[in-house]
């Protein structure tokens, strides 16, 4: 029986452990960033582990290739490769958490973990 207790309370112990090292993570992915482009170049996104849009760099030479300039610009084209580059950001993001958190579990799939972080 007090075999038991000793061994609940190894658990209990890991998994506060777990969970200041979840916390740690989840702070250090503040700092952390990726970066997407789309349109060979023309726009870029720079996104940190929290999914937070930092910084979108548009080159005006390849905007100006791509969609034109002036009034005759495609609008839509520009908006589509803004979209684009957050959607190749976002995929890039989830990796770094998933890659973050497999240090923390040590590889361990929990169900679940990746949705703490959105």
């Amino acid at each position: 029986m007090f075999d038991n207790l000793k061994n609940m309370a190894g658990i209990m112990g890991q998994a506060k452990e777990m969970k200041q090292k979840m916390e740690a993570v989840q702070e250090s992915l503040s700092s952390k960033t990726v970066s997407a482009e789309s349109g060979a170049g023309a726009v870029t996104v720079i996104m940190n582990g929290k999914f937070e849009v930092m910084d979108i760099k548009m080159d005006p030479v390849m905007i100006v290739t791509l969609a034109g300039e002036g009034v005759d610009a495609d609008q839509q084209m520009i908006q589509d490769l803004i979209v684009a580059a957050c959607r190749g950001a976002h995929v890039k993001a989830q990796q770094l958490v998933q890659d973050e958190m497999a240090q923390v579990t040590g590889g361990l799939n929990l169900p679940g973990l990746d949705q703490m972080f959105k």
